[in-house]
């Protein structure tokens, strides 16, 4: 993203634009009339007004030196072991070290320290505390700062909720609303409140506002008025603006804060970073410190990964399957951004690459008849089964095995359950869906279009890869909770959902893959008879923007899962664009520019 100082909410001067079309005035129930004085009926809502679950998170980070840096030669994803691999091989390229020097540690608490100070010196100015979470949180440096934002945004809830506290400026409400339901605290939309013809000049409040919408919930109808109006004004308004300001605001459309990964678009918001204050220019130096402080965690992962990857020999036993270390890892890098969760990145890069190994057997290269032998001895969980089974098959089962057994042991060892059952019914439940699939395939029978999302909601690989985390964690494991996970909730299926539409919606297949892949749009155009591909596709959108609101009351609601785990969730739905938004070239040039700019381009300092 291009920001400057706080972000686009507070980027933008107030650029005067007055299209003909704009209405006098639109009715709208938000926030505006009075702003956060909590109306009665919100506090007999079945959620109750309190803030996000808390659960003791995993220990300190520990940033260690690697040298780790990809060639000059052109690569791609689809290629993606080339970059992994020759670091570790040849050594035949120039290196540059991240080395971090006493000094640069001391710095780098000293920073620490100011930002705190000034949390406490402006956190009863009220939008001054909230334009530097604001900020914070999209540097992704926020882990530093838990009980300081906790401490803000809790005094600004009890504040407002107590005392109804009035305010005009469009900006300060919405950056409230939006900051206070992310982190978890269910504040109401509904406050009879109304825009008028003068909200069209006021750019930094519209872009506040349609960032807002983007945590709406079911039934929340004002919200997504707020989104209609905001977007339509902005959009109507980018040829008044200057290059820089349409920019922002373009961007902000297409991808706003909430459904976006912040440490992934750091360094963009870093690059127009800038302002008079203080305590932006320690924030500024902080970032790029810590950008990099992380950055060496991810390649010393990554390091990890390679030689797990390599010693497990499955790119040379399955010369069909895909070989994308680096790009399954990313997945654990935007699930778990908080750096000292390295360990659980590393092991639950693991159980992904498996979920696309299985996808390729089944998707490329398995008989029908072999597939349900396969998926035959899954279900039995038996190693003798697959002795009559092709070799390849018997590879892939045993290290399944192995990485299950692996995790198992290490989750049991470190939090005293054993969740070999959960982690192996997780897996049947995968390959039974994949199973589905090639029977339609192979009958050249398509489902119902609900038939098949219902299917392909498991299929995803979504399930698998939240159950894994859920132990990897190892917050609140109870046989209650145990029995809620493995029953995929709804935080689970609307996040699988999302991923499942979002790959359907896409317009290439994977790189250098030709399976037998279904699409909700194909068995939509079927069931629907003379729906054309512009409609089935604006549906998908749609059924993706209210599995959005789904997900969101799930996040907002009472349930045991940790925060971790929540944001996990959430953070597997902001990645899936990023995953399957191919080019015409079976490519996906956003994602390697992400990873190019995560693992291997450092700031210098």
């Amino acid at each position: 993203m291009k920001f400057y100082k706080f972000g686009p909410l507070c980027c933008i001067s107030n650029t005067n634009f007055n299209p003909s079309f704009y209405p006098s005035e639109l009715k709208l129930l938000f926030l505006l009339a009075l702003p956060m004085g909590f109306s009665p009926a919100f506090y007999a809502c079945s959620i109750p007004p309190v803030g996000p679950n808390k659960f003791t998170e995993l220990g300190q980070s520990k940033f260690n030196n690697v040298v780790l840096v990809p060639t000059a030669q052109k690569w791609s994803i689809a290629h993606d072991h080339t970059l992994v691999y020759k670091p570790l091989r040849k050594h035949n390229h120039q290196s540059q070290h991240l080395s971090f020097t006493d000094e640069f540690y001391i710095k780098h608490a000293q920073r620490l320290d100011e930002i705190r100070n000034v949390f406490s010196e402006v956190g009863e100015d009220t939008l001054e505390g909230l334009m530097m979470i604001d900020a914070i949180q999209r540097l992704g440096i926020d882990y530093h700062f838990k009980e300081e934002i906790e401490a803000v945004l809790q005094r600004q809830y009890m504040k407002a909720s107590t005392h109804g506290e009035s305010i005009q400026d469009l900006y300060e409400v919405a950056l409230r609303f939006r900051l206070l339901r992310q982190e978890g605290y269910h504040v109401p939309a509904e406050q009879g409140g109304k825009f008028k013809q003068n909200l069209s000049k006021d750019i930094k409040g519209l872009l506040a506002l349609y960032e807002a919408s983007q945590l709406s919930i079911e039934g929340e109808d004002i919200l997504e008025e707020a989104q209609r109006f905001s977007s339509t004004l902005l959009n109507a308004g980018l040829e008044h603006l200057d290059h820089h300001e349409a920019t922002v605001v373009g961007h902000t459309l297409e991808h706003p804060h909430h459904k976006s990964l912040p440490r992934f678009m750091a360094k963009s918001f870093l690059k127009d970073f800038q302002g008079p204050n203080g305590w932006l220019t320690v924030l500024q130096e902080l970032a790029k410190a810590d950008f990099n402080m992380v950055q060496s965690i991810h390649q010393q992962e990554l390091l990890q990964i390679s030689k797990w990857w390599q010693d497990l020999g499955l790119a040379e036993e399955l010369k069909f399957a895909r070989d994308q270390p680096l790009k399954w890892h990313m997945w654990p890098m935007a699930v778990l951004p908080d750096p000292s969760l390295s360990e659980q990145r590393v092991e639950l890069t693991k159980p992904i690459s498996m979920i696309y190994i299985i996808d390729d057997i089944f998707d490329v290269h398995g008989t029908l008849d072999e597939l349900t032998l396969f998926t035959e001895a899954v279900n039995r969980w038996d190693i003798a089964a697959f002795e009559t089974l092709p070799n390849y098959m018997k590879i892939c089962f045993k290290t399944l095995d192995e990485i299950t057994n692996e995790i198992s042991n290490k989750v049991y060892k470190e939090h005293g359950w054993n969740p070999v059952d959960s982690l192996r019914k997780t897996w049947m439940s995968l390959c039974n869906a994949f199973l589905v699939e090639a029977k339609w395939f192979a009958s050249g029978h398509v489902p119902k279009a609900d038939e098949y999302l219902k299917n392909g909601v498991i299929s995803s690989g979504v399930h698998v890869v939240l159950v894994h985390l859920f132990f990897l964690l190892g917050h609140g494991i109870t046989r209650g909770n145990v029995d809620l996970v493995d029953g995929f909730p709804c935080i689970i299926s609307s996040t699988a959902a999302i991923l499942r539409l979002w790959d359907d919606l896409g317009s290439a297949k994977d790189e250098n893959q030709d399976g037998h892949d279904g699409s909700y749009i194909e068995c939509y155009i079927k069931e629907h008879q003379g729906s054309s591909m512009e409609k089935a596709r604006q549906n998908v959108t749609y059924m993706i923007s209210d599995l959005w609101k789904r997900l969101n009351k799930e996040c907002l609601s009472q349930h045991p899962f940790s925060t971790s785990f929540t944001k996990g969730s959430l953070n597997i739905a902001r990645m899936v664009p990023l995953m399957y938004s191919y080019d015409d070239n079976q490519s996906l040039p956003h994602l390697e520019e992400h990873m190019k700019s995560l693992l291997f381009e450092a700031f210098p300092l």
